[in-house]
């Protein structure tokens, strides 16, 4: 019995499948012979399943034969839909559906048969394999975009959505479908059913799986359930349970008839009748020699006559004995003379034919006496002996053996020559052409048996050609597969090294920007991970902490800052492992304070990877505070000066302004505030002598009292202006400030008014 691991039982599948299989597993290991193979096997458990998934050829696509489902929809789901009663579900099975492309196939042909009506009919597919891959991955529904060349666009868009590349089929006609593992010759089948399509599995199996399916299918259906198989597959002898409603596609009807009550699943093993009852062993071919001595053993123990030895299909293959009185050589080639029935003499054709064929059918003894032979115009009777020989290890020959009418153990008769005598009456005369028409009606129907036979064996060899076309097209199409999918690796290695290299420029300018805005934080920063190791500093911190660029790596314990900061490590590691701030104030051996900062270092995904150290100077931060604080008095007391006041920064643009100011120029502080001093009032307050007062004079003196200005700051109005200025360097633009105090002067006669001047 073949069995594997899984349990499925291959003893009734057909062996020429099965042969081949093997030797392909055995050409790919370089194993000569099925005893190395099995030992193989058995020193490696894993080429058990590999053996078995070679056995399941998996070779199908959708709509596979497009016009069996032409047919289907034309023939069959008509009278499904017909016969259906209520609410009752449409029930359809696929054993054997491989992965899936067939029962999604079957889906989406009965929706757009059901058109409208399909979301009210209820429908249930049973789709079942024995392999548990080919399942999941029909379960899956995702198919490679090959499928397009077996799918129109118009299925492609209703029932398919493209994902990554890929096809997969719509929720709607997954839903249909309800895939299983099972054994269909070992496993109880489903029931109730309006259709079974069981295409090309059939071929594999041999005469004695496909009677019991053909009865489990019988079994299955309704009372008029219909069955559809594959092209070259036919329900066999089981004519009687099934009746032909579509030759060309295959498709059958379940006739009224009550399902044989013996069928049994699983089919029962039995060693005598198996066809893997394992090979023999080659023996040697037995010489003529063999036949011989067991001829002459019969012969000297029973009879002595003369006689022939012959094969299954009358050749002879040796002469006993003087045989030339019984027989005579056959007109024509010589390699085909030597068949019995074409030698013998006028007169013991019928007889011998009878006895030849009654031996090689009954496998017993045949004797024939009182047969009439006519040798140079002269009648004799004699009897007929034809005795199967058995020779262990060979085919059946066959002993013939000549006997004159009477005697006993002669070898050679005498035969006395005697002037024919004429036939006493008409019966006499008919009587012999009756036996000889006998004969004849016997040698014709042994004819019409063999003519039988050969058929079907002929049939047989045409379904064994059928699964080795299947075979070689899987084949085919898994070399395909095989191309499909180095195709689609190749794309994914293209893909992945084109994201990697797009991630590589990434981070190289994400490393940029940060080294660049680490350069530019005037802060001392060091990042160590959980190891204390340094990963990354600023400038500012090579200084302050007495680092270098090869540093980085190294244990921060090992490093010897310029900060008094005693158990820096311990501090550190508990900032790590407790997710606290810890802040406290060092100096460094040059007496400056700094405040020192410590904070747990989270990665993207949120979680603690190290420590983050900053130190910032105090003496900075003091005098920063400080300016702030002078800034926000100055605010103050602009706001309290009825003069209108407005202070700029180092660059000219209006920090601040009072109501005065407002009220003078008709300005709200949305239009003055962080403005260039010469865009205000929509450029009116770009005057030349404004610009002598700010780019010349406060620059060089820094204070400037009762500068005259005329100049029309607001469109219409001519003025005369007395301003007091002051600048306060705070070093750089961002902390310089320059107050400007203005007092408008009598209205201005522009006949007589003097030019502006500045003081000496």
């Amino acid at each position: 019995m073949l069995r594997n691991a899984s349990g499925v039982d291959f003893t009734h599948y057909k062996p020429p499948t099965i042969r081949r299989r093997l030797q392909r597993r055995m050409v790919l290991h370089k194993l000569d012979s099925v005893e190395q193979y099995i030992k193989y096997m058995r020193e490696n458990p894993e080429e058990v399943a590999k053996l078995y998934q070679d056995l399941l050829i998996h070779l199908t696509r959708f709509f596979r034969d497009p016009d069996s489902f032409r047919a289907l929809a034309s023939e069959v789901f008509p009278q499904i839909v017909q016969q259906r009663r209520g609410l009752s579900p449409i029930r359809l099975w696929l054993p054997g559906c491989s992965t899936g492309e067939e029962a999604y196939s079957v889906a989406i042909a009965l929706l757009e048969f059901l058109g409208e009506e399909s979301s009210a009919v209820p429908v249930q597919i049973f789709a079942t394999d024995v392999s548990e891959t080919a399942i999941e991955h029909a379960r899956n529904g995702l198919y490679a975009d090959s499928i397009a060349a077996d799918l129109s666009p118009e299925r492609l868009r209703r029932f398919f959505t493209k994902t990554d590349g890929k096809y997969r089929v719509a929720k709607v006609v997954r839903d249909l479908c309800v895939f299983a593992r099972q054994d269909v010759t070992r496993d109880p089948p489903f029931s109730k059913l309006d259709l079974i399509l069981c295409r090309n599995v059939l071929i594999y199996m041999g005469a004695v799986l496909q009677r019991k399916l053909m009865t489990v299918f019988h079994y299955a259906l309704k009372p008029s359930g219909f069955l559809m198989l594959g092209g070259a597959e036919t329900v066999g002898a089981q004519t009687d349970l099934f009746a032909v409603i579509d030759k060309k596609h295959r498709i059958f009807v379940k006739r009224p008839l009550e399902t044989p009550s013996h069928f049994q699943i699983p089919v029962e093993y039995n060693p005598g009748r198996s066809p893997l009852r394992g090979a023999r062993l080659p023996v040697e071919m037995h010489t003529p020699h063999s036949f011989q001595n067991e001829a002459n053993r019969l012969v000297l123990d029973r009879y002595g006559p003369p006689g022939v030895i012959v094969d299954e299909n009358f050749q002879i293959i040796q002469f006993r004995g003087k045989t030339g009185f019984y027989l005579e050589p056959a007109p024509g080639d010589a390699a085909q003379s030597l068949n019995l029935l074409k030698m013998a003499r006028e007169g013991l054709l019928h007889g011998l034919q009878t006895a030849l064929y009654g031996a090689r059918k009954s496998d017993k003894p045949v004797h024939k006496q009182g047969l009439r032979i006519t040798h140079n115009g002269t009648n004799h009777e004699l009897d007929l002996h034809v005795i199967p020989l058995a020779v262990p290890g060979e085919e059946r020959h066959f002993l013939v053996l000549f006997e004159e009418a009477g005697s006993v153990g002669e070898a050679a008769p005498e035969v006395a020559v005697a002037p024919p005598q004429p036939p006493s009456s008409d019966d006499e005369r008919v009587k012999p052409l009756q036996e000889e028409l006998a004969a004849s009606r016997e040698y014709l129907q042994s004819i019409i048996q063999d003519l039988e036979a050969a058929n079907e064996e002929l049939q047989s060899a045409n379904e064994e050609i059928l699964s080795s076309n299947e075979e070689l097209q899987s084949t085919n199409e898994e070399l395909d597969t095989a191309k499909e999918e180095l195709q689609s690796t190749n794309e994914e290695l293209n893909t992945v090294n084109e994201e990697l290299h797009g991630r590589n420029e990434e981070l190289s300018r994400v490393n940029s920007d940060l080294v660049n805005l680490l350069g530019c934080v005037e802060i001392a920063i060091v990042i160590v991970g959980s190891d204390l190791s340094i990963r990354r500093f600023t400038p500012m911190a090579e200084k302050v902490l007495n680092l270098i660029p090869t540093d980085i790596g190294r244990p921060i314990s090992q490093i010897k800052p310029n900060i008094e900061c005693p158990g820096l490590e311990k501090l550190i590691a508990r900032v790590i492992d407790t997710v606290t701030i810890q802040e406290m104030n060092v100096r460094d051996s040059e007496g400056n304070w700094y405040s020192l900062r410590i904070r747990p270092y989270k990665n993207v995904e949120n979680r603690i990877d190290g420590a983050v150290l900053a130190l910032f100077d105090i003496a900075s931060r003091r005098h920063e505070l400080e300016l702030r604080q002078a800034r926000d008095g100055t605010r103050a007391i602009v706001e309290v000066v009825r003069q209108p006041l407005v202070v700029l920064d180092g660059h000219l643009r209006v920090q601040a302004i009072n109501r005065a100011f407002t009220e003078m120029f008709g300005l709200s502080a949305d239009e003055v505030l962080h403005r260039h001093v010469y865009d205000l009032g929509g450029g009116t307050w770009d005057a030349p002598p404004l610009h002598r007062l700010l780019d010349d004079v406060l620059p060089r003196q820094g204070r400037c009292a009762g500068f005259r200005v005329e100049h029309e700051f607001v469109r219409g109005r001519p003025m005369l202006l007395d301003v007091d200025a002051s600048r306060i360097d705070g070093g750089d633009p961002g902390t310089t400030l320059v107050v400007l105090a203005i007092h408008d002067l009598i209205p201005l006669d522009t006949s007589s008014a003097p030019p502006a001047t500045a003081p000496a």
